[in-house]
């Protein structure tokens, strides 16, 4: 879809300055969505903005949108660090909104030899982001689920590792019920943690944006109530960055710290539920990026499968119980297939 004639777009352009004339739009790429993107640069106000389109084509699309827009609103209101929606029309699914800039946090860490500052710059977005995004949330505004529970571990996380990596990519069998064990180990134990936080569900390096070192936030649109661990592992087991193990450790404790100011009485919580969450994300990881190579044909997210492996390997390595066996073994297998 081509927006640059798109009337929506030209109105807002002419009501923001209507002396505009010198207008350049940018294409930019959506990774794993199908939403289009496109940079607005407008020469004469020397500024930009970032027009979404997600044609609301089905039912699962007009959600989304509606998330998107509700939930952008609330944060944006909180005083979290997320783009500023400044006109929206929900039958196209155009959005207009704050450019947070062009260099995403996977580009700055590129970029760097000490990566830490930043992060934990991030860190603190995002404690404030579970925290004052909670407050007053509104779950009818919820794409998928009103908050992270069994029903999104066993559909989106062990269930979408079982079909899209080990059926759909590695082209295994499709049942798996030796692995049954450990998916309800898992869901069952990620469960019991306190949900009452705000969850961004893919708080990873990529919808991190970085300008003049200022933190920016974006795809919220899966947001939910959710355990504090899950966003906190979707950042550090990233694939696209690959933090250092030593990294990990440092921003790990660095997060305790944050909580420790907060509320003392969460660190145990946070400390014993957050293996199990960091290993349902890395599942997700796995499926996610299995399901665009083998699905969408998008060949690119397979270079992060690799990694993403080798950290399963190492999570489930540092969790014990027998319970998880069956998909430690499995693992550990792959690993040296």
């Amino acid at each position: 879809m081509d927006i640059r004639g798109n009337k929506f777009i030209l109105d807002f352009l002419r009501d923001t300055d209507p002396g505009t004339e010198n207008v350049n739009f940018l294409p930019l790429p959506a990774d794993g969505s199908n939403r289009i993107f496109w940079r607005i640069n407008v020469s004469e106000l020397k500024s930009s903005y970032i027009a979404m389109v997600n044609t609301p084509t089905d039912q699962t699309s007009r959600r989304e949108n509606f998330a998107f827009l509700m939930i952008g609103n609330h944060l944006h209101q909180k005083g979290i660090a997320v783009s500023k929606i400044f006109r929206h029309d929900l039958e196209q699914g155009i959005f207009i909104m704050e450019d947070m800039g062009a260099a995403s946090l996977q580009q700055y860490a590129s970029s760097t030899e000490k990566p830490l500052p930043m992060y934990e710059k991030v860190l603190e977005n995002l404690f404030h982001l579970q925290i004052k995004g909670a407050e007053d949330f509104d779950t009818v505004w919820c794409n998928q689920t009103e908050k992270y529970d069994q029903t999104v571990i066993h559909r989106y996380e062990t269930g979408y590792f079982r079909d899209a990596y080990l059926c759909g990519y590695l082209g295994l069998k499709k049942e798996w019920p030796e692995l049954e064990t450990s998916f309800d180990h898992l869901a069952e134990t990620a469960s019991r943690a306190d949900a009452g936080f705000f969850l961004h569900r893919d708080f990873q390096s990529r919808n991190i944006m970085i300008s003049k070192k200022k933190i920016g936030i974006i795809d919220w649109q899966g947001g939910r109530l959710g355990p504090l661990g899950y966003d906190l592992a979707s950042l550090l087991i990233d694939p696209y960055v690959e933090l250092s193990l030593k990294l990990q450790e440092d921003l790990y404790q660095s997060y305790i710290h944050l909580i420790k100011e907060h509320n003392f009485k969460w660190v145990d919580s946070f400390k014993t539920y957050y293996p199990y969450l960091a290993i349902l994300r890395n599942l997700q990881i796995l499926g996610a990026f299995s399901y665009l190579t083998k699905v969408r044909g998008k060949r690119y997210f397979e270079a992060y499968i690799p990694p993403a492996l080798r950290t399963l390997h190492n999570l489930l390595n540092q969790v014990n119980g027998h319970r998880l066996s069956p998909l430690r073994n499995l693992i550990a297998d792959l690993q040296t297939s």
